[in-house]
């Protein structure tokens, strides 16, 4: 394989297209239209709960990746649960938000599957004001990197930071674990509700292993350039 093949298929599989979309209708359509460009796919709370996840199977049996976005936080068995069963739905990815107990639970009821669990740390649209307003004594940044070597300790398989966070992260839980990180905007695109952007280039240049890009690719008129634009920022970096 030539070297410019190898880096177009791995950038490839870094990036994960968010299914944000209203009905099954219109992620089945999204899926269709990048058929070829895009083989990862994040389902989140909004499809999740028009039929979504077993969509998600669906696109797990029909060879997809799939991220699957529900943030699990709960009681330790109550997680455990949780992720035993979403890992027999074939799984690439799952999220929780990261707190010791539930990422130790989470970690144990996956051991031995290809299930890769990541660690929220703080969400992209919060800023500091945010985070005092939801009673942390941490501003973002000091959070995002104490969560970090948190979910390190605990054997979580990855982190979900900002990516201007990525490389403090990457800094902190070494070469192997992923960073994935959303709130991606290609250059000179708007940045919607997210405080903490950056393009897909300056990402993973930061240290990123995955980008989730949504809004910028499925609300896009041609769905399949978008993808194959970011892509191609992606291989410039």
């Amino acid at each position: 394989m030539h070297a410019n093949t190898a880096e177009a298929h791995s950038m490839h599989e870094r990036l994960i297209v968010g299914l944000d979309l209203p009905t099954l209708k219109d992620a089945e359509r999204a899926v269709i239209e990048l058929e070829g460009t895009v083989s990862f796919y994040k389902i989140g709370y909004q499809l999740a709960f028009a039929g979504g996840l077993d969509f998600a199977r669906e696109l797990a049996s029909g060879g997809a990746k799939v991220f699957l976005d529900m943030k699990l936080l709960d009681i330790d068995n109550t997680v455990a649960k949780g992720v035993e069963n979403i890992v027999k739905m074939g799984m690439t990815m799952l999220t929780l938000h990261a707190y010791p107990k539930p990422m130790r639970a989470a970690v144990e009821a996956a051991k031995g599957s290809d299930l890769c669990l990541l660690a929220v740390t703080v969400l992209t649209s919060m800023d500091e004001q945010d985070m005092i307003d939801a009673g942390y004594e941490y501003d973002p940044h000091t959070l995002v990197l104490r969560r970090s070597e948190q979910a390190l300790h605990a054997g979580m398989g990855g982190i979900v930071c900002s990516a201007g966070e990525a490389s403090a992260v990457r800094r902190i839980v070494g070469p192997d674990m992923a960073v994935v990180t959303p709130g991606i905007r290609p250059a000179g695109s708007d940045h919607g509700d997210q405080k903490r952007v950056m393009t897909p280039a300056d990402a993973i240049r930061s240290g990123a292993s995955h980008l989730v890009v949504g809004r910028p690719i499925v609300a896009a008129p041609d769905r399949r350039a978008a993808a194959e634009a970011i892509l191609a920022e992606m291989q410039s970096a």
